[in-house]
């Protein structure tokens, strides 16, 4: 054994890592036009607090605070915009603090989740399902994919560098034009290897 960073092997890439910067303490994106309605008002439209790396999205002004059965987890950012559907994306940690098993799941996947509610300035929502822990993943163009010699719905490993370094097994890439380079996981996992937006690892 040794003490020393290991070489990328040939099937190992360099790559900047791109941690999503408004998972704390988590995230109601995306909402439906109906939703931000019945939380913020009639006829009320989600302000843009800044954008985020893929295209058309952006953290709103806005916040929102999770119900569970529990406890609360207060200022909940909302992303847009809004969309068919709504989802929370939690941590692990954020789903002990509700008392909610939720289930790790794709972004959008979230038929037969957990529900949550919801509360606004003007009201609240009662989600039937759409509570998901996101499953890491890596956003892709075409040519990021044939750059790294992947597809989409492959599975890849994310290596970070020391001191804490740690190994991501399972994430899920995703290939559109409309992505731009940008690994997700959450803040569980950015914490346990003292990772920081943004952060060099490698891809194999």
């Amino acid at each position: 054994m040794t003490n020393e960073e290991p070489n990328p092997s040939s099937e190992e890439r360099c790559e900047t890592l791109i941690l999503p910067e408004i998972l704390l303490p988590g995230a109601l994106e995306p909402t439906t036009a109906d939703a931000v309605e019945r939380l913020f008002g009639r006829g009320y439209k989600l302000t843009k607090l800044r954008e985020l790396v893929q295209p058309g999205e952006f953290a709103a002004n806005e916040t929102v605070d999770l119900i569970g059965p529990r406890g609360s987890i207060a200022k909940v950012r909302v992303l847009g915009p809004a969309r068919r559907f709504s989802q929370v994306e939690i941590s692990r940690t954020e789903s002990f603090q509700l008392g909610i098993d939720a289930q790790v799941r794709i972004s959008g996947d979230i038929s037969g989740t957990d529900g949550i509610r919801v509360i606004g300035p003007a009201g609240s929502v009662e989600l039937k399902e759409g509570l998901i822990i996101a499953r890491r993943h890596i956003h892709m163009t075409p040519e990021d994919a044939r750059f790294f010699n992947v597809s989409d719905g492959d599975a890849v490993r994310v290596r970070t560098k020391p001191p804490r370094s740690a190994v991501f097994e399972d994430v899920l890439v995703r290939v559109s034009d409309e992505y731009m380079l940008e690994c997700h996981i959450d803040t569980d996992e950015a914490n346990a290897c003292d990772l920081k937006s943004p952060a060099e690892v490698f891809l194999s």
